[in-house]
């Protein structure tokens, strides 16, 4: 006798999402990237250890606000019903909302490293020395920061539209979106700037919260994104 064929599993459809949020979301990432290579390098050319002490603070505000794509994405799919046909066919709630958290990681570190770099580069050639202090400045603030923020982001995006009937502009969770994802990285320059003496433990802290904020929100995902929840609004 011939066994039966198991169905063939169905593809995680990571690369597609990914693919898709970088060209839904294009405008508003070269809009960030192009914000953050400015404000990057106006920094990188200030003498001393500005671009450090300020510059890598202000740079999580505009690399967040652009990684959009994955949140806009789930948002459309949802409201032409693309989700419910496809967790009809095995795909788990908790895998779509992987793949757009994915998909917003992939966006944040495009525009982040264009930033960056432009801004090092612009250092560097200024004639300044790339300082210990600025490199523990990007790598344990700056870019952390923005990867923990897009992710708060884009979950709260995610369960939101999963939780309501999302309508275009700002009255749906895409349109807000980039005001919570600035939130945080606002308030720590606040902050910072307001409390000099106390910069580490309020940069440590911000992503202390930010972190066990995400971490609660993913926690309760089989609860907030139910199947039925990716049903069309329609």
């Amino acid at each position: 006798m011939v066994a039966a064929r198991s169905p063939p599993e169905l593809p995680t459809l990571l690369g597609v999402t990914v693919r898709r949020s970088l060209i839904v979301g294009r405008i508003p990432m070269a809009i960030s990237t192009a914000m953050l290579c400015f404000y990057s390098i106006g920094f990188a050319l200030a003498p001393g250890d500005l671009y450090a002490d300020i510059g890598s603070l202000l740079l999580p505000v505009f690399a967040v606000s652009g990684a959009l794509g994955g949140a806009t994405v789930f948002t459309n799919d949802r409201m032409k019903g693309v989700l419910e046909y496809l967790v009809a066919y095995g795909l788990t709630p908790r895998r779509v909302l992987g793949n757009v958290l994915v998909a917003g990681l992939v966006q944040v570190t495009v525009i982040l490293s264009v930033g960056v770099a432009a801004g090092v580069l612009t250092h560097r050639l200024a004639g300044f020395a790339i300082t210990a202090k600025l490199v523990e400045a990007l790598l344990l603030y700056s870019f952390p920061m923005s990867y923990l923020t897009v992710g708060l982001m884009t979950t709260i995006g995610v369960f939101w539209t999963a939780l309501s009937s999302p309508r275009a502009g700002m009255t749906s969770s895409v349109g807000v979106l980039p005001l919570i994802g600035v939130a945080p990285t606002t308030g720590v320059l606040v902050a910072a700037l307001a409390l000099p003496g106390y910069g580490v433990p309020i940069l440590f802290g911000s992503e202390a919260l930010v972190g066990v904020a995400l971490l609660a929100l993913l926690s309760q995902s089989t609860r907030l994104m139910p199947p039925e929840r990716l049903l069309s609004p329609a």
